[in-house]
């Protein structure tokens, strides 16, 4: 039977990566054991979201969970570089990550609320839009519809390993350019820099550093945006100035001081949440907006990001 999705998606990314995106997503979507960069994958276990549901709530915890899961702030981070073009230093932009819009309404609705307030020259979306790993993706859509009145710049996404490929026309109809191993460049003045983004690297595996950045001077400021950190050597050895990442929810749930139990990806801890750098490479990894498996958080406040980049001499 003819995928109705397929002749739309051939279209708009090509032959080989829809046929790929598609058949991967019907053959693992769903799969628990194996398959991508973790051999377990908690986020498609039912019974193990009911179960720690059910725990906190017997604990007395989860209401208090639920209420620091809508208390999203935002947060800054300063990137310097001396390969930045002078006519881009203060260029700002925002990151929204992680958002799971149709499990987190009151999250979302914290965050159209802040948005109003900001100032920013660019918006950058790293994946997971929805809340289940797969299923409708309708009521993810239309949350990211909610937050778009509140953006008065141009706006940048990609997929994280709770998207399926049948969301990008829907989310391009909404004005978002979906980055799917491809680049764009932002001029200023004369003078560019380029946004390259890779689709799923983590559970799909559909990223390729090489495709996306082939248009990129090899001088030129890039910044990579991935749903996860974990190709962190991959990018810092394609000379990325910059990446921009999230997927780890930073833990979500933690121990006091924000000591994670777990990040659910293949990488040292210090890469699981805000600043770090990597062979010259700068990076950020946002703990998201969202909440994923159970809409609770402790001792890991969720967040929107300001990223501003200064030229240094």
């Amino acid at each position: 039977m003819t995928d109705p999705d397929l002749p739309l998606l051939e279209q708009r990314l090509g032959r080989m990566h829809a046929h790929l995106r598609l058949g991967v997503e019907r053959d693992h979507e769903a799969q628990v054991f194996g398959y991508g960069r973790n051999y377990f994958h908690f986020e498609n276990l039912r019974p193990f979201a009911f179960f720690v549901e059910y725990t906190l709530k017997l604990s007395g915890m989860y209401w208090r969970g639920k209420r620091n899961a809508a208390r999203v702030q935002v947060r800054t981070n300063t990137v310097r570089s001396v390969d930045l073009p002078a006519e881009f230093d203060g260029f700002t932009i925002l990151q929204l990550a992680d958002l799971h819009g149709d499990m987190n309404a009151i999250a979302m609705a914290r965050v159209a609320e802040l948005l109003g307030d900001l100032d920013f020259d660019l918006c950058v979306l790293t994946g997971d839009y929805r809340g289940a790993t797969h299923g409708p993706h309708d009521a993810a859509v239309r949350s990211v519809a909610t937050l778009l009145p509140k953006i008065n710049s141009p706006v940048f996404g990609i997929l994280g390993n709770h998207d399926t490929v049948r969301m990008v026309p829907a989310l391009e109809d909404l004005g978002i350019r979906m980055l799917m191993n491809e680049s764009e460049t932002i001029e200023r003045n004369g003078a560019a820099i380029y946004i390259v983004g890779v689709d799923d690297p983590h559970f799909y595996r559909t990223d390729n550093i090489e495709q996306a950045a082939a248009g990129v001077p090899h001088d030129s400021f890039s910044i990579l945006l991935a749903h996860t950190p974990e190709i962190y050597r991959r990018a810092a050895h394609a000379e990325f100035n910059l990446m921009l990442a999230g997927h780890t929810h930073g833990g979500q749930i933690c121990l006091p001081g924000g000591i994670p139990i777990l990040l659910d990806s293949s990488l040292p801890r210090r890469f699981g949440a805000g600043a770090w750098k990597h062979h010259g490479m700068d990076g950020y990894t946002s703990v998201g907006a969202g909440t994923s498996i159970v809409p609770v958080r402790f001792n890991c406040p969720p967040e929107i990001t300001l990223h501003r980049l200064e030229r240094t001499s």
